[in-house]
């Protein structure tokens, strides 16, 4: 009867070593695409899958104004921004404005953030089950990025010093947005 291969010390380190340098690999890559992001060219696709399980391209979208936001129930700037901007979509839906919410929860924290997403005017869904690779990694909360009615990203939150939004910064950034022929 055959002997079950062992595993040695080396190989072992090899493995994990292997591992490391996949998962530093794909961190890098994340960060690639993150510092590829360009203002006034096409925004890389997203699509947001809600917690009532439509799935929600950008592509779809493109006519409109999208707001993607990232957030999580554990930030605390994120829960002081999330109402604002679930009035301001509420207020512009008929103006072509698109927001979808990437909550950054894992999934056994699930029904925290599903308690949070029922108080939003937009839909919401774990980042977890959803798709938004070109952003990079989400490292910083809350973070947002905007496109305009042709895909363009207009808004880039890698590089807002302030990257919740405010009132001002809606009406500075978005708005006039709003008013551009579809």
């Amino acid at each position: 009867m055959p002997s079950e291969p062992t595993l040695s010390r080396r190989s072992l380190l090899r493995s994990a070593a292997a591992l490391t340098l996949f998962g530093w690999q794909g961190m890098r890559s994340s960060w690639a695409f993150a510092s590829q992001l360009r203002l006034g060219e096409p925004a890389p696709a997203a699509t947001l899958v809600s917690f009532d399980g439509r799935r929600i391209a950008t592509a779809d979208l493109r006519g409109q104004v999208v707001i993607l936001t990232f957030w999580a129930t554990w930030c605390v700037p994120c829960r002081e921004e999330l109402p604002l901007l679930s009035a301001y979509a509420q207020r512009h839906a008929a103006e072509g404005l698109s927001v979808l919410g990437f909550s950054l929860d894992t999934p056994d924290h699930r029904a925290q953030a599903l308690r949070v997403a029922q108080s939003l005017s937009f839909p919401t869904g774990l980042l977890a089950d959803s798709s938004a690779p070109g952003y990079g990694r989400i490292w910083r909360l809350p973070v947002n990025f905007t496109m305009d009615r042709r895909g363009l990203l207009v808004d880039d939150g890698w590089k807002d010093k302030q990257a919740a939004w405010t009132q001002q910064r809606l009406e500075r950034v978005v708005t006039p947005l709003l008013s551009a022929p579809p």
